[in-house]
C-alpha cells in the first residue's frame, strides 16, 4: 500500500477532499499549515506532494486525534538497518492508553522517513514520551546518531482536522 501526502492552506485541502468523496482524505492542521493524507492507490489525486510505501502499519487512522511525525533523514546503505529496527519493534507503543495507529513510511524519491504514530489526544501522547515504555524501546539509541542517519530527524506534529472546522 501507499500513502499521500501534500501540504497546503486549510481551505484548499477541505476543497480537494470534497473533489474526491469516494476516497478518504485525512485533513491535519498545525500551527505551521495544513496536510493532507492519503493511504490507497490513487496516485493522481493530489497533484504535488510526497509519496510513501507503508512498511508497517497498525490501527487505522482515525477522523479525531493529535499526530505526531517522525521525520527521519536516512543514508541509502542504512536502509535495511533502519527498516528492520521498526519492522521487528517491541510494539509497547500500540498497548499504550490513547494510541490509535502507527506506521512507518518509506518514501518513494528522498532519504526522510516518516514514523507516524496517531494518539486520541497530545495527553496521550506526552503520557507515551514520559514513559518507561518509551524510555526503554529508545534507551537502545546511542547518544550519538547512529550511522544511518543522513541528518538530524525532525518532529511535526498535527490535530486532525474536523469536517466542520
Amino acid at each position: 500500500m501507499k500513502a499521500y501526502m501534500t501540504n497546503g492552506t486549510g481551505d484548499f485541502l477541505e476543497k480537494l477532499a470534497k473533489k474526491h468523496p469516494q476516497q478518504t482524505i485525512h485533513i491535519m492542521s498545525s500551527g505551521a499549515g495544513s496536510l493532507a493524507y492519503y493511504e490507497g492507490t490513487n496516485k493522481e489525486l493530489f497533484v504535488a506532494g510526497r509519496t510513501y510505501e507503508v512498511l508497517v502499519e497498525k490501527g487505522n487512522i482515525q477522523e479525531e486525534g493529535f499526530v505526531a511525525m517522525n521525520n527521519i533523514p536516512v543514508t541509502e546503505e542504512g536502509r535495511p538497518v533502519f527498516e528492520d529496527r521498526f519492522k521487528n519493534r517491541k510494539h509497547e507503543v500500540d498497548n499504550m492508553e490513547g494510541f490509535q495507529a502507527f506506521r512507518l513510511l518509506r518514501p518513494v524519491s528522498g532519504n526522510t522517513y516518516v514514523v507516524l504514530t496517531q494518539w486520541k489526544s497530545e495527553v496521550d501522547y506526552d503520557h507515551w514520551k514520559n514513559s518507561g515504555s518509551f524510555k526503554k524501546s529508545h534507551s537502545e539509541s546511542p547518544t550519538k546518531p547512529p550511522a544511518y542517519f543522513a541528518d538530524r530527524p525532525f518532529l511535526t506534529t498535527y490535530y486532525m482536522k474536523k469536517e466542520d472546522e
